[in-house]
């Protein structure tokens, strides 16, 4: 009879614990992975170079938490094309790899549909810089930079890949000038402001005045010099020389997802052509209406300044 309540009191017990054990089961599959910005980053297939940037700028947990944020994230495509290496990254402060990463980043959830129509909204990121967005037919941008998917939902935001890293500005454009090393254009500047009978205000008015610059290299002012049978700019007669410079502003900032097939007024109040695919490798080229056809390639795009974009060019522009 023990024997028997004591077998009844264990069949008991096992049939009240079963249900628990399931029930703790089912607790456990309810639990859901989170989907983060930073597991965004890390489990997609295409971020290593961004999630190495996010471990180095240890923005790890802020992009884990509960505060919302929008990312434009570069893929490692992107990471490529603006020559960005595993070494170039390595070779960063954590400092400088954060303020890159926060000017990526934007507080607060903002999809695509809600991104300012612009164009070139000006909106202000974590980093504290500026950032310039458009909406259009042609889909969303960011300092020119297209988004080439947008919308990628997060717990704690929104993550839109683009196809380029955003440098944030390291100046005006005089400043940004100089750290790009265009000695030439810099010395043409600095001689049209100080020289006599040149214009003082000229460096002042690039410096501050919200511009955009098609800015010839070094190598396009000695082909210039060359042209000309001159040794140095200094031979250049000032009055040219400001004309030729104010020929290369457009008073406006003007990114290249604002450019289109046609002319350009200039400063100088003359107009430049532009052409979206006829340059080396099928690219943009400006062409001045004094250069007899011969067309600038536009080799460099949406380098932001303080108070304007620049645009690297491979042939000086005459009016």
């Amino acid at each position: 009879m023990e024997l028997k309540k004591l077998f009844r009191r264990s069949a008991l017990i096992l049939s009240l614990s079963i249900p628990v054990l399931f029930s703790s089961c089912d607790k456990d599959d309810d639990v859901q992975a989170s989907n983060t910005i930073t597991d965004i980053v890390v489990n997609g297939p295409s971020f290593s170079s961004l999630e190495s940037a996010v471990v180095k700028a240890n923005l790890q947990t802020t992009l884990s938490g509960t505060t919302p944020y929008t990312v434009f994230a570069p893929d490692d495509a992107a990471f490529t094309a603006s020559g960005i290496t595993s070494s170039v990254l390595n070779s960063l402060t954590p400092a400088q790899v954060t303020d890159i990463l926060l000017y990526h980043t934007l507080p607060g959830r903002i999809d695509a549909a809600n991104v300012p129509a612009g164009p070139n909204a000006k909106v202000i990121t974590a980093s504290g810089d500026s950032v310039f967005v458009t909406r259009n037919a042609s889909g969303v941008f960011v300092n020119g930079i297209k988004v080439n998917t947008a919308d990628v939902g997060a717990d704690n935001g929104v993550v839109h890949v683009i196809g380029r890293v955003l440098n944030p500005p390291a100046g005006n454009i005089v400043e940004t000038a100089v750290a790009s090393g265009l000695d030439s254009l810099v010395k043409a500047v600095t001689r049209a402001t100080t020289a006599s009978g040149g214009d003082p205000t000229l460096a002042g008015t690039l410096g501050s005045a919200k511009l955009t610059v098609f800015a010839p290299t070094n190598a396009a002012f000695t082909q210039l010099l060359s042209a000309l049978t001159l040794t140095d700019i200094n031979q250049i007669p000032i009055a040219t020389l400001l004309a030729v410079l104010r020929y290369h502003v457009v008073g406006d900032r003007v990114f290249s997802s604002d450019l289109a097939n046609g002319n350009v007024n200039m400063l100088a109040n003359g107009t430049t052509t532009i052409n979206l695919s006829n340059g080396t490798g099928g690219g943009p080229t400006v062409t001045g209406n004094g250069n007899s056809g011969n067309r600038s390639n536009i080799i460099a795009t949406n380098i932001v300044c303080r108070n304007g974009v620049v645009h690297l060019i491979d042939r000086v522009l005459l009016p």
